[in-house]
């Protein structure tokens, strides 16, 4: 098990500082909208990250809409390849994909026909991910920030009627917890997990509040999961907070 960071790249040093394995980055620091030449001083940042960047997250910018009227398939197409590709330069095994305000279905719009265009979009995403070694991991999120998908059933789902090697679900603890979302859907769904997230009561970092680590950490040991863990949280103070939150977490999954 390895046990990673959700922080933007010029937080790199400190991440490492505190004791993590990785950082998780966002995709849209990775302007996969410009070209090369715009990219090439982002991607010197990353050569120089303190801790390896093993994964991403933050996937679409807000105006890049895969639901609704407003899609755009030629630009979806191209920040797709470029953002893939420049994953896998910088050497990143998974790529979450939620960005809540891109998959909202706007009302009135049809369910069914807002599903198709989601499945739609993550054969784009699989096409440009079978060129590479990267993992996509759809990401559940509570009904305050997506109004589709808020469940690892419904992330399932999705997957289920991709049906493409690399698109896999994520696992949220937070999210499943602002759900009232069994725990039990983990080991449930354990052949389609492949990343997961963690907080604490209130998006707080974990070992600071109540959340039930321990039926958390047996539903991953059921799973078989061993992979990626990573804290995405509300850091009240980071330099104080993130080293006992890592040591938290490799007390309980030890």
């Amino acid at each position: 098990m390895q046990f990673g960071c959700c922080a933007s790249i010029d937080k790199a040093a400190d991440v490492h500082a505190a004791g993590f394995d990785y950082i998780e980055a966002g995709v849209v620091s990775l302007i996969a909208d410009e070209d090369d030449d715009a990219f090439a001083p982002i991607l010197t940042q990353y050569e120089a990250s303190a801790v390896p960047v093993q994964a991403f997250n933050l996937f679409l910018p807000n105006d890049l809409k895969i639901v609704g009227p407003e899609v755009d398939e030629d630009r979806a197409r191209r920040y797709v390849d470029r953002a893939l590709s420049r994953i896998q330069t910088i050497g990143a095994t998974s790529a979450v994909i939620g960005s809540g305000d891109s998959r909202n279905i706007p009302d009135g719009f049809p369910r069914d026909e807002a599903i198709d265009q989601i499945v739609h979009f993550m054969h784009i995403v699989a096409d440009a991910a079978e060129q590479t070694d990267v993992t996509i991991a759809i990401e559940p999120l509570n009904r305050r920030e997506s109004n589709v998908i808020n469940s690892v059933g419904e992330g399932v789902e999705i997957a289920q009627k991709t049906n493409r090697k690399p698109i896999r679900v994520l696992a949220d603890f937070y999210h499943m917890d602002e759900e009232d979302e069994p725990l039990s859907e983990i080991s449930k769904h354990k052949d389609w997990l492949a990343h997961i997230h963690v907080a604490d009561t209130g998006r707080g970092s974990p070992g600071t509040g109540q959340y039930p680590y321990d039926v958390f950490v047996q539903e991953l040991r059921d799973a078989g999961y061993d992979g990626m863990v990573s804290i995405e949280c509300r850091w009240n103070d980071f330099s104080a907070e993130a080293a006992p939150s890592v040591e938290f977490l490799r007390r309980v999954f030890s």
